[in-house]
């Protein structure tokens, strides 16, 4: 029996452990799951033959290092910064691994020792990243077999409520990290490339320079560009591309109404508030505000930031009880980002027959025998309910695939890699598809960078 360990069962471990299950038998796994809580851990495997919860805590060496021991392969779905610590264990343990994480510095270093090891690093392996990367270098690669140079990529996704659960203003819940939404875009400017020229959008404007797409089915949508852009522009080849711009996709209205918290400063993540565990909401909002004996906290809120009373925009921040004198922060040296944060989660917490859905939108310009081209590929999926989300199964379903293809032999280039090889995207999406998560490519007239600015 092979033995599967895999490493946090959060948000996004539903599918990853549905699929191991379902394969256990044909497949002869045994899958444990470590957690310092096992809770989540016992209701994913439901008292499953093949499978058991551990308590496991990655800052106990021991407990790590027995578990890590006894599998044959390790995925980690702890947090991006956690992932080094587990690296380090399988490398000297002679383990290969997965992660739907970034690619971090300390995760590079390693690359050399594990080549030299024979050992799998999968990362990126998610839905983004992971899902864009393959989607988009199964595309570019056809392209460049038939003979086409890409002139223009753009690419973006989404994690959003479905439209039969949307019931909120914002058209928006949370799918993934809350905090990971709150802090979004900061850090440094956004950078993009655009008909040849280096484009950059700090962080205070990020919000207001978003752009308009339609995706057939489902309506249209805004996109505000990520920090780096160009993080992938050597990696897929296209060092020679006219634009580049990578991108996250909201409904639209959303990225105007959250601009308010930005300029307040309310999405700041680097100073603590004094007394915010006896703070109200109201209380919260009035600290970024001047100080008035007459006006009260909305009418402040709405000078400050421009908004007229009869804006749609205005009628957002009040669904949220940004206003509330009855609520109460209760967090202790809370951040302005935690406390906007528990805020939002009052309201955007999906619920148990919520479903939620993935946006992804590529972009591929091409020259093809002196005339340019242009192929939009589009894909969606739904979620079932609180539990199964559309966010879980375009995560956990390429690590799943993944970590059995490598376990199997089917992935066997050694190092610390992404899934830009056919030998890892083709057989990952052809199986995606049988879950339903499947692109449709559209080929339509080339446009060049034409973003539709309403």
């Amino acid at each position: 029996m092979r033995n599967i360990l895999v490493i946090g069962s959060g948000k996004s471990s539903s599918y990853l452990v549905k699929y191991l299950l379902e394969k256990s038998e044909t497949e002869d796994l045994f899958i444990t799951i470590g957690d310092i809580d096992t809770k989540n851990a016992q209701k994913l495997i439901s008292n499953h033959s093949r499978a058991k919860a551990i308590p496991l805590d990655v800052f106990d060496n021991v407990s790590r290092q027995n578990a890590i021991q006894e599998a044959d392969i390790i995925v980690s779905m702890l947090p991006a910064r956690f992932h080094i610590e587990v690296a380090k264990d399988c490398l000297a343990f002679g383990k290969s691994m997965v992660t739907a994480s970034y690619v971090s510095p300390e995760m590079e270093a390693l690359d050399n020792d594990v080549k030299s090891k024979g050992l799998v690093f999968m990362n990126e392996i998610g839905v983004d990243p992971g899902i864009d990367h393959m989607s988009a270098m199964k595309v570019i690669d056809d392209i460049r077999r038939k003979g086409g140079k890409i002139i223009l990529f753009e690419s973006f996704t989404g994690g959003l409520i479905a439209p039969e659960s949307d019931d909120n203003l914002w058209h928006y819940k949370f799918t993934w990290n809350p905090r990971n939404v709150v802090v979004a875009g900061q850090g440094g400017a956004a950078k993009f490339l655009q008909e040849g020229t280096y484009k950059y959008i700090p962080y205070h404007r990020l919000f207001r320079r978003t752009e308009f797409l339609d995706v057939d089915g489902f309506g249209r949508f805004e996109v505000y560009a990520n920090r780096d852009s160009l993080k992938y522009q050597k990696t897929y080849g296209l060092e020679n591309v006219k634009t580049m711009y990578r991108g996250t996709m909201r409904r639209v209205g959303f990225s105007r109404a959250w601009q308010a918290f930005v300029m307040l400063g309310m999405t700041d993540d680097s100073y603590t508030i004094d007394d915010s565990e006896n703070m109200s909401y109201r209380d919260f909002v009035n600290a970024f505000l001047p100080y008035s004996p007459t006006d009260s906290v909305e009418l402040k809120f709405r000078y400050q930031l421009k908004i007229d009373q009869d804006d749609m925009v205005w009628d957002k921040f009040e669904e949220l009880d940004i206003f509330s004198a009855k609520k109460m922060v209760g967090l202790k040296k809370a951040t302005p980002a935690q406390i906007l944060q528990k805020i939002l989660m009052d309201k955007w917490t999906l619920d148990p027959t919520d479903k939620d859905m993935i946006v992804m939108y590529h972009k591929f310009g091409y020259e093809l025998d002196g005339q340019k081209h242009q192929i939009d590929a589009t894909m969606v999926s739904l979620g079932e309910d609180e539990t199964y989300t559309a966010m879980a199964k375009t995560v956990g379903l390429p690590v799943a695939i993944a970590t059995l293809a490598i376990l199997n032999g089917k992935i066997t280039v050694p190092g610390v890699q992404i899934p830009i090889n056919s030998e890892v995207y083709e057989p990952i999406l052809a199986e995606l598809e049988t879950f339903g998560i499947k692109f449709t490519e559209k080929k339509v007239p080339y446009l060049g960078y034409n973003p539709l600015n309403l």
